[in-house]
């Protein structure tokens, strides 16, 4: 199944971002490695700087989806304000291979 993953970083924090992407990065790359990332990229705010991030990912239940954002770096860091992890149906311009 998959799931749609929504995180707002907290005002302030863009440093935090920065220092912890490269650990991001390839947490995600892993994840993209094993099959389970779909796509992921940041919001943007006003002045084009990252403030967010939505991820779509395959997970067996609800549970494994919040226990791989969980194990985000950026989670990890305290980076986010609030997420948000939802049941996700891709309808459109979904590849063929994903």
């Amino acid at each position: 199944m998959l799931f749609a993953l929504v995180a707002l970083d907290k005002p302030g924090h863009l440093q935090v971002r920065l220092d912890t992407r490269p650990d991001h990065v390839a947490y995600l790359n892993d994840l993209t490695h094993k099959g389970i990332l779909k796509f992921a990229g940041p919001f943007l705010d006003a002045d084009g700087k990252p403030n967010g991030s939505l991820v779509s990912i395959e997970a067996d239940n609800l549970d494994a989806a919040r226990a791989i954002l969980a194990e985000d770096p950026y989670a990890k860091a305290g980076l986010f304000a609030s997420t948000d992890v939802r049941p996700w149906n891709w309808v459109f311009g979904k590849p063929d291979n994903a």
